[in-house]
């Protein structure tokens, strides 16, 4: 038989972050304003972060045996929260804003959190569908930076292939990301005539390279 006192580990662990002796990493998140510093402790980032891992690698510790990480990207709060996790493993959000779990969960990703990164993810479409819906080009367009989010794609495309006006009529569709044009274009299921498929290709395609030839064929299909 096996004891396990988990929820005793985690408060252990998460009282370690208010040790200001033994930390030997400085992280600094947030624009200017609202910018402010963490402690935290190497051994603790490197084990629960491949990020962290990669990344204290590649930092010079100062006089002080101190390495600086900079995070301008991220905010102060949601970096309390990414910090708490790594300590203590828990993530309260009950009371959090859709965009703030959203965003959350994009800031986890970055730094290699994937457990948190995808419980987040499952989150979103299970609870949070209609905000999702409601802001479809945000949410869209920012996925297709990672290789992640997976199931949040599926979402996405399946709600395309039902209505592709959603996407090939926008007013962004010209900045949609290849990846991201391919996942759809992969669809069988895509409710729109092959002919106007190509020509949506041409018209991103010359988006990308405004030298191409097919820019006199999309704009003399555009004139009948």
């Amino acid at each position: 038989m096996a004891f396990k006192f988990f929820d005793k580990l985690s408060q252990d662990f998460s009282e370690i972050l208010n040790d200001k002796k033994e930390y030997n990493v400085v992280i600094e998140v947030d624009k200017e304003g609202n910018k402010k510093s963490f402690t935290a402790h190497s051994v603790v980032l490197r084990y629960r972060s491949r990020y962290f891992d990669k990344e204290l690698e590649n930092v010079t510790a100062n006089k002080n045996h101190i390495k600086t990480i900079i995070k301008p990207n991220i905010s102060t709060p949601l970096f309390e929260i990414i910090l708490k996790y790594i300590y203590g493993g828990i993530v309260d959000i009950e009371n959090s804003e859709t965009k703030t779990i959203y965003e959350l969960m994009v800031n986890a990703n970055e730094l290699e959190l994937n457990e948190l990164s995808r419980k987040l993810e499952s989150n979103l479409i299970e609870s949070k569908a209609s905000w999702l819906k409601t802001h479809f080009s945000l949410v869209y367009h920012s996925i297709f930076d990672s290789n992640e989010f997976k199931d949040l794609k599926k979402f996405y495309n399946d709600i395309i292939v039902k209505y592709p006006n959603l996407i090939f009529e926008s007013d962004d569709f010209t900045s949609l990301q290849e990846t991201a044009l391919i996942s759809i274009l992969k669809r069988d299921d895509l409710k729109v005539e092959e002919i106007k498929i190509w020509d949506y290709v041409i018209k991103w395609g010359i988006a990308q390279n405004p030298t191409l030839p097919a820019r006199r064929y999309l704009e003399e299909n555009e004139t009948l």
